[in-house]
């Protein structure tokens, strides 16, 4: 069993999130939710892994074991981008 990190972007509020991992690239999905985003990620990375096994392809080893969230405060005059 490999563990590939999925990052998710988009916002509560949004019209839902996208999920990927960096180490599968060209491989992601979308959901209503984060978690559903995550599922589906991890769903379309098992189908594409089984792919390229089946074609003969070399499959990516990952690159991160792990993730993390920092959250940073910054003072309130700070212009978000």
């Amino acid at each position: 069993m490999r563990r590939y990190v999925i990052l998710v972007e988009g916002e509560d509020g949004g019209k839902g999130y996208s999920a990927y991992s960096p180490d599968v690239p060209g491989c992601g999905a979308t959901g209503k939710t984060e978690q559903e985003a995550v599922d589906n990620a991890a769903e379309a990375i098992r189908f594409h892994l089984e792919n390229m096994l089946a074609d003969g392809e070399e499959i990516p080893a990952p690159s991160h074991i792990a993730a993390a969230v920092a959250y940073i405060e910054l003072p309130s005059r700070a212009a978000i981008a």
